[in-house]
């Protein structure tokens, strides 16, 4: 493991918020850098130009040979799809493509002092939310913890940041082509087919997901999620020490109204701030890390619990407006993540629909039974709306102001309306994604609730509470 950089050079393919703070990281340790973008902006030019070097953009099949010829490593940011074509000059020229999070890794392990312990987080839907979990569990057990990889901080950012321990969100994309990285304890939460439009194929996803285990030393804690056969065939050979969580028949548990784990009662479920069942076996899972890695007690995990709030875009509370409870589940850009959502309600006004990534958005109409009415969004709102509609009436929106009416319209009291898109969001918001959908969601649903205060009534209902 060498990632000194004296005379080497880089290529940085991809120039963003992970790509700009990795060239930022190897140029400060020696390197040279180059710099690719396929959709060169000024903003982006103006980062190659912080950088010290020009944006080389959009290059073609000719140029892109001769960039990969004049670097000892390629470096492709985590929008660069496994079926790039730098990714196959790369493997033709016998160049290493590197990852973010395996570079980081490998300069934390040259840090005066040594090393401080990571925890790793990978799966299809939960990391998000289960990696703040973590961080906030640390800094209720007194350490100095950063939530960081596929967060708004790349793991390289932050490691010169004052902070004692990293829970580190590990996606397939920064999981392709480790070498090298590996934490003291990490948890696969599940496994769902997503980002089919980035990987060749499903078996490609579960391989970078199971590169999170590939370096473990003899001490490091892997747990799996006992529900999930493709996470515990991978977990069984993992190797090592291994824990599995569920919400039942796994070492870490729901048992009699409480978190349980090898060692006994965690928490009680009641001091949760939340309670759906993802809710449960996040927390199981965040449990698991903290305390096989011996970082926290589980007074710290209780006390992290009690006090933990949700971030935004995940299933979040927006308000009753009628008698009909409304929620934003924006970040749900898989299937998988939608049926988590909708699996903790009953009679949903589900909007769904967006930019496809390659996924069967038919399993939605799995959980027909919950949803009396769907409208559809974007681009696939008729591959959503089509096989609900011989269980429930269906609408097609043109905007989401137009979604959110027609919602409302479909709505009565003690129904809920969900925003759990299970497709990306880049046919109508090309430039923010999911919290961009999001925000457009909350601020229409907050003109519903405050027209609705104003004229007391809505189609019919009371007004909003």
């Amino acid at each position: 493991m060498n990632s000194g950089g004296a005379g080497r050079t880089a290529l940085i393919y991809g120039i963003a918020v992970a790509g700009d703070a990795l060239a930022t990281g190897l140029m400060r340790r020696g390197w040279r850098v180059l710099v690719a973008d396929d959709a060169p902006t000024e903003a982006k030019r103006a980062l190659a130009a912080g950088l010290g070097t020009n944006l080389v953009e959009a290059p073609d099949t000719e140029a892109l040979a001769e960039l990969v010829a004049a670097v000892d490593i390629v470096c492709p940011a985590p929008g660069v799809p496994e079926t790039h074509p730098v990714v196959a000059a790369a493997v033709a020229a016998g160049t290493p493509l590197r990852t973010e999070i395996d570079l980081a890794y490998e300069f934390e392990q040259q840090r005066p002092g040594g090393p401080r312990p990571m925890l790793a987080i990978t799966g299809t839907d939960g990391k998000t939310t289960t990696t703040l979990l973590t961080a906030h569990i640390l800094e209720a057990a007194g350490h100095r913890a950063s939530a960081v990889g596929n967060t708004d901080v790349p793991l390289v950012a932050a490691l010169d940041d004052d902070v004692d321990v990293f829970a580190v969100e590990c996606s397939s994309f920064r999981l392709n082509w480790l070498l090298s990285f590996r934490a003291e304890a990490s948890v696969w939460l599940n496994l769902a087919p997503d980002h089919q439009n980035w990987h060749t194929s499903m078996a490609s996803y579960e391989a970078a997901k199971a590169r999170m285990w590939a370096h473990r030393r003899p001490t490091d804690v892997a747990i799996g999620f006992a529900d999930d056969e493709t996470v515990m065939r991978n977990l069984r050979a993992a190797g090592g020490p291994t824990r599995t969580f569920a919400a039942t028949n796994a070492d870490y548990r729901i048992d009699n109204g409480s978190l349980v784990g090898p060692s006994g009662i965690i928490a009680p479920v009641a001091c949760m701030t939340r309670t759906l069942p993802h809710d449960l076996t996040n927390a199981l899972a965040a449990a698991a890390l903290v305390l096989e890695s011996g970082l926290a007690t589980a007074a710290d995990v209780q006390a992290g619990l009690a006090t933990f709030h949700h971030p935004p875009h995940r299933i979040e509370p927006l308000g009753t407006i009628g008698g009909v409870q409304w929620f934003n589940d924006s970040k749900a850009t898989s299937p998988h993540a939608a049926l988590t959502a909708i699996r903790g309600f009953d009679r949903i006004v589900l909007l769904a629909g967006g930019l496809n990534k390659g996924l069967d958005l038919a399993s939605l109409a799995s959980e027909h039974a919950r949803v009396k009415a769907v409208v559809g969004l974007g681009t696939a709102a008729a591959d959503v709306t089509l096989p609900f509609q011989r269980f429930c009436p269906t609408r097609i929106a043109g905007s989401m102001a137009q979604a959110v009416q027609l919602a409302d319209e479909l709505a009565e009291p003690g129904d809920v309306v969900l925003l759990s898109p299970a497709c990306a969001s880049f046919d109508w918001y090309p430039g923010g994604g999911y919290p961009a959908r999001g925000d457009d969601f909350k601020q229409l649903v907050r003109a519903l609730a405050a027209d609705t205060a104003e004229h007391g009534t809505r189609n019919g209902r009371d007004g909003a509470t």
